[in-house]
């Protein structure tokens, strides 16, 4: 395979949240364009990469048409609002399935939101899908998983690292700008190292996890992957 980047890299790559955020505002964006950009991005790089696991295009403009309004009516949510977000498959989501990266759980829709789900949603997140996880999020290398291996953007033929495999690729080629993950024992930072994105795990219980599947209460966090850390 060739590589994907930097030639055929998606809509966001080298776009900050900062730069997209100030185009919303100053009318030269809206959500409904930055969710159809994510969506056209994941439809042509996503047969390669492996990155998402599910996407409801339907949802994600629904949700953007929201923020759109809100910001119409003078209602802005903060730096986050109406700004395409992808979220690791082991966290629950309300409106996607949640798998875990395991046959077990194929099919299953969760009953609510992960906390740190509902608190993208109340900052004005457009949540676009979900992305690979190694199964349970047990794993560094990110090609053991339900719906099969994550591929690095900047080489097809290798790893993404894991657990937040698929968040990963899906930042570093660009098919959006942010994403959420988890880490327990590197599951942020390896992929993020790998795919040449920025991954941070934030202190302790910083981030709430109900709702993300549990591989250790006492190491697990969730946390954000950026193109930038800005």
């Amino acid at each position: 395979m060739s590589p994907v980047l930097p030639a055929h890299a998606g809509y966001f790559f080298g776009r900050s949240v900062v730069e997209l955020a100030e185009r919303l505002r100053d009318g030269s964006l809206t959500s409904v364009e930055l969710t159809q950009a994510a969506l056209d991005s994941i439809e042509r790089l996503n047969p390669t990469l492996n990155a998402f696991v599910q996407v409801d295009a339907p949802v994600a403009l629904a949700q953007a048409r929201k923020a759109d309004d809100l910001l119409a009516q003078g209602q802005d949510l903060g730096p986050l609002h109406g700004i395409p977000v992808a979220v690791k498959d082991n966290i629950d989501t309300l409106d996607y399935v949640s798998t875990y990266g395991s046959a077990h759980f194929e099919g299953f829709r969760p009953r609510r939101d992960a906390v740190c789900v509902q608190r993208l949603r109340e900052a004005g997140a457009v949540v676009v899908g979900k992305t690979l996880t190694h199964e349970f999020a047990y794993g560094p290398t990110g090609d053991r998983s339900l719906q099969g291996a994550a591929r690095n953007p900047w080489d097809p033929e290798c790893i993404t690292g894991g657990s937040s495999a698929g968040s990963a690729a899906a930042v570093a080629s660009g098919m959006v700008p942010l994403a959420l993950g988890t880490d327990t024992g590197g599951s942020i930072r390896i992929p993020a190292a790998l795919c040449g994105v920025v991954g941070f795990k934030p202190s302790y219980a910083a981030v709430p996890l109900e709702g993300v599947f549990p591989l250790s209460s006492s190491l697990d966090h969730a946390g954000p992957i950026a193109n930038s850390v800005e």
